[in-house]
């Protein structure tokens, strides 16, 4: 336990953690300035899809095919359906195929 201490692992978790709280209170306070219409809003309202495509196109890319493919489904689902369990279902099942059934 002292050892814990030691570290400064505590220090660490007490600052991330009001990090963590700060970037959520500056969230809501500047929320009332964020532009309401025109360039600005566009771009914010643009944001989560470039963020989503940052955080899966280099996972799929580093997956080869297989993680490709699986991307590829869970596109066509989605524009399809529109159903987010769907399109995750999809790409999960593309994946696990491809794996088992070409071993790569």
């Amino acid at each position: 336990m002292n050892e814990l201490f030691h570290t400064g692992a505590v220090t660490a978790i007490l600052l991330a953690s009001g990090l963590t709280y700060a970037l959520r209170l500056g969230g809501l306070l500047l929320a009332d300035r964020l532009p309401k219409s025109g360039p600005g809003r566009r771009f914010l309202d643009c944001l989560p899809g470039t963020l989503l495509v940052s955080l899966t196109l280099p996972g799929a890319l580093h997956a080869g095919l297989p993680g490709m493919l699986g991307l590829t489904a869970c596109l066509l689902v989605y524009v399809r359906t529109r159903n987010l369990l769907a399109t995750m279902a999809a790409g999960i099942v593309v994946v696990v195929l491809l794996r088992r059934l070409f071993m790569v």
